[in-house]
């Protein structure tokens, strides 16, 4: 400091250049120059010194107030480097013990992280391990998939038992996936062999439209029928395209051998498609009935029984289905609005039948905008919160595509409403 024309408690002015005195073990060192004046320089240097203390103070609130701490702790190496080369004039020592103390903070803090992380992974290891041995592979994957988010949202743990935590739950993940494409791989070859088997059952049963020999080639046609039925299961859609191919060429060789024979076949229709036409009947009955609320309970049973009905994709009567359920819907929305009439107007039955129609038309609207905007929120709280979770994303939409289904239910009886009532004007 000899020759030292500016002094300052902290810093001091030498040949036109502005020093920051020495503290601890760093030695003075140059922070800039003077532009005009000395003092001028000197009190620069000394306002620069509130950034320095405005870093330390924000690090310290964003530490108290964050929930994952441990993340600061190389915020805070970083603002001490810049602090220790930093061009201002103040007291750096206070600064550097705040960023001590919250140093020791968070690594005590970290070291009791780690501790539970590691508690944390290794029960989530053996969770994987778990997950892996569900022999259904698609409900193994779901769980395997939740057991990693769950590891990815856990932070770090020491060192010392990184490597060994890492590798072994890895290794449980890389075997899982291994085994699941080799199964699927075995899988898709076994497929394929069925595919090329029922392929050849077809250009067989195609070849029986060419001979002449009608006896012999429908002997030949049960042989065939035989064989197919024992090839094994597809999946639905592969089998679907095969399936309808057989089928058509079939067809045409017993139009043809029933025309020779003069033969009038008849269709058969499993029985388990006649018991869902029944319930549909008696579905259709019970929507004619006056009384609509004790229809819908009887509909509820009837839903109930068709639930119990199992049938093959490939024989499942789409058409039929999306009847019964609709007369089901129609049903339970007709009721819902007759009990909404009867608690609002007790002298619904003493109206005009247009005065009536008007009424339900009236409360029916009301319903529908009301469930459109609830709906329109579910759709919005879906796509908000959608976690990426396909199971968990499914059945949100099996929620929404239901709502979807009361409006268009509501919708429609409004129409009819509205119809019956154009009649009457």
């Amino acid at each position: 400091m000899e020759n030292a024309t500016q002094m300052d408690e902290y810093g001091y002015v030498k040949d036109d250049k502005v020093f920051l005195k020495g503290y601890l073990e760093y030695p003075d060192r140059q922070i800039g120059e003077v532009k005009r004046t000395e003092q001028e320089a000197i009190d620069y240097f000394k306002n620069r010194f509130t950034i320095a203390e405005s870093k330390v103070t924000q690090l310290e609130q964003e530490v108290e107030e964050a929930q994952n701490k441990g993340s600061y702790l190389t915020k805070l190496m970083q603002l001490r480097r810049k602090l220790l080369s930093f061009d201002a004039l103040g007291d750096f020592i206070p600064l550097l013990e705040r960023l001590d103390r919250a140093e020791t903070y968070l690594t005590e803090l970290i070291q009791v992280n780690q501790v539970k992380n590691l508690e944390i992974k290794r029960a989530l290891t053996e969770d994987a391990k778990a997950a892996a041995a569900i022999e259904d592979w698609q409900a193994a994957t779901d769980a395997i998939q939740e057991v990693k988010a769950k590891w990815i949202r856990t932070g770090p743990v020491d060192k010392e038992f990184q490597e060994e935590i890492e590798t072994t739950f890895q290794q449980t993940l890389d075997d899982f996936f291994q085994r699941r494409r080799d199964f699927f791989a075995e899988q898709n070859k076994i497929h394929q062999e069925r595919i090329d088997e029922y392929e050849r059952l077809i250009k067989l049963t195609k070849q029986l439209n060419w001979g002449n020999d009608l006896d012999g080639s429908y002997q030949k046609a049960r042989e065939i029928r035989h064989a197919w039925n024992n090839v094994g299961e597809l999946p639905p859609k592969k089998f679907f395209k095969i399936n309808k191919a057989y089928r058509h060429f079939l067809k045409l060789f017993y139009d043809k051998y029933n025309l020779a024979k003069g033969i009038e076949p008849k269709v058969r229709v499993d029985p388990r498609i006649l018991e869902q036409q029944k319930l549909l009947a008696q579905a259709e009955t019970a929507l004619k009935e006056k009384d609509i609320v004790t229809a819908s309970q009887e509909a509820k049973v009837l839903l109930s029984k068709w639930k119990e009905i199992r049938i093959p994709f490939k024989l499942a009567d789409k058409d039929l289905a999306e009847k019964f359920r609709s007369t089901c819907d129609k049903i339970f929305e007709l009721s819902y609005l007759a009990r909404v009439i009867s608690r609002k107007y007790p002298a619904f039955d003493l109206k005009s039948p247009e005065e009536q129609i008007r009424t339900q038309i009236r409360e029916l609207e009301w319903l529908v905008r009301r469930e459109k905007s609830d709906l329109e929120l579910a759709i919005q709280d879906h796509e908000r919160t959608s976690t990426g979770n396909e199971e968990a994303d499914r059945q949100a939409m099996g929620r929404i595509n239901i709502q979807k289904r009361k409006v268009a239910m509501k919708e429609k009886i409004l129409r009819e409403f509205q119809r019956d009532l154009d009649k009457l004007s």
